[in-house]
């Protein structure tokens, strides 16, 4: 909330949360078409190779897969280091002046990640009914806090404030920009589609059924956007006060001023921190899967440890620890800079995106060769929607790398390029020392064609 905020208040919350709306179901509509040719739950990783020249197909498949994991990685440790940050703002719910510290912060999201990694070890047998009650959850909380806020608002926006108001003055950059920046919020809400792939071993008709749940998941996430958005704005405290709030938490502060007394702010905050629980441990599962998967095909360092299945558990506990090692090492940019958060929703949300362009990329580049007879084509409109994908994308890298208000100072700054030329770097020395010796990317179920076209 507090990029959004910064960056252009109600236009770029309502219209931006719009405009990246419709580009992500062109990215979902993209990749639907390719998950109907070939529904396999590899998912991306597998699609890049399959659409791929047999020569191109190992390198193709190692970046993506490469995006994918470091993607889950940062999704993991945004949506848990978010989930701490929140945690130590309820204090602030009775003591406004009071923030944290780093070594605070830090501790606090150490503990997230531990009990999500327990919840995965010793509830993984409960994991299905765990996602049941986050689905409850959820919507409950969604449809509390909107009623809440509506019936205890004291005073009320009007509709010009909450669709037109548009103020990036705190920003510091040109207002065009501004926007632009600001959509990193939405955009990293809206990543998780290409995920729906690996539905595809576990339902009748994947061919038909997975595409239409891709497209679907990102239609509702921006229809239940707008539903919760509106009414937020509407009840939307003084923005000066919620950027000047000492722990950098907005949220709290607005509950608590549209309730009228702490208690009523921390019970709505309670109902925020159970998503961010379930997410958060929804996301750590995703992460030592991938780490699994991608092991598994011998393409991380040490890859024979992380791709051990505890026979007891059933489940890669090795891959499970790795995960949770890497976020919690990751989280400790937050001593260089107090804008870590944004570090690492950028970077999750630019390897993701990246993620989902290359096998789109591929398609284009063969002249959606393989894709013309899709069961969920997208017809004459194809190679549009394809390259606005690609366009958005590309936008999106540069975009989320910038930070979220000038000037720029060290404890400020935005690391996403930092953390993404990081991984970059050992995913392309690992490619040299070992991988293209070795790896030959996943066991594609059809026969890749030969053509070369690159």
């Amino acid at each position: 909330m507090y990029i959004t905020l910064t960056d252009g208040q109600s236009v770029t919350i309502i219209w931006g949360w719009i405009l990246v709306s419709c580009i992500s179901m062109c990215i979902a509509a993209s990749l639907a078409e390719i998950c109907a040719v070939f529904p396999t739950a590899g998912g991306v990783y597998y699609w890049s190779a399959m659409l791929s020249t047999r020569k191109y197909a190992p390198i193709a498949s190692w970046i993506t897969g490469w995006l994918t994991l470091v993607g889950n990685w940062t999704v993991t440790t945004s949506i848990n280091f978010s989930g701490g940050q929140l945690i130590l703002s309820t204090i602030a719910l009775w003591r406004e002046d009071w923030a944290p510290n780093e070594w605070q912060t830090i501790l606090m999201f150490w503990c997230v990640m531990v009990v999500c990694m327990l919840v995965n070890i010793f509830g993984s047998k409960y994991l299905d009914m765990i996602n049941k009650i986050c689905i409850y959850w959820t919507a409950s909380s969604v449809f509390i806090i909107m009623v809440t806020l509506l019936a205890m608002a004291d005073t009320k926006r009007n509709g010009e404030f909450v669709f037109t108001h548009y103020d990036a003055s705190s920003s510091g950059w040109p207002d065009g920009w501004a926007f632009f920046v600001g959509l990193l919020q939405a955009a990293y809400t809206l990543t998780g589609y290409g995920m729906v792939a690996s539905m595809c071993e576990e339902v009748q008709n994947p061919e038909r059924e997975v595409p239409r749940a891709m497209v679907l998941s990102v239609l509702a996430a921006g229809v239940t956007g707008v539903i919760y958005l509106i009414p937020l704005l509407f009840v939307l405290p003084p923005v000066e006060s919620l950027l000047g709030v000492a722990n950098g938490q907005p949220i709290g502060l607005l509950f608590k001023t549209v309730t009228g007394s702490a208690a009523g702010g921390f019970g709505l905050l309670f109902l925020v921190l159970g998503i961010l629980f379930f997410a958060g441990v929804g996301a750590l599962t995703a992460a030592s899967r991938c780490t699994y998967a991608f092991a598994r095909d011998g393409a991380i360092p040490g890859s024979r440890i992380w791709s051990q299945v505890n026979p007891k558990l059933d489940m890669p506990v090795y891959g499970l620890f790795l995960s949770t090692t890497v976020c919690c090492l990751l989280g400790l940019i937050y001593f260089g800079s107090s804008a870590a958060f944004n570090s690492f929703t950028g970077v999750a949300t630019i390897c993701l995106s990246t993620s989902y362009a290359l096998p789109i990329m591929i398609s284009l580049i063969r002249g959606r060769k393989l894709v013309k007879g899709s069961p969920y084509s997208l017809g004459r409109f194809g190679f549009a929607i394809n390259m606005v994908t690609m366009v958005w994308i590309w936008l999106a890298i540069v975009l989320f790398c910038m930070p979220v208000s000038l000037p720029v100072k060290a404890d400020g700054m935005n690391y996403a390029s930092v953390v993404f030329a990081g991984f970059t770097a050992i995913s392309a020395g690992w490619y040299f020392i070992k991988g293209r010796k070795v790896f030959t990317g996943p066991p594609v179920i059809n026969e890749i064609a030969e053509d070369k076209v690159f």
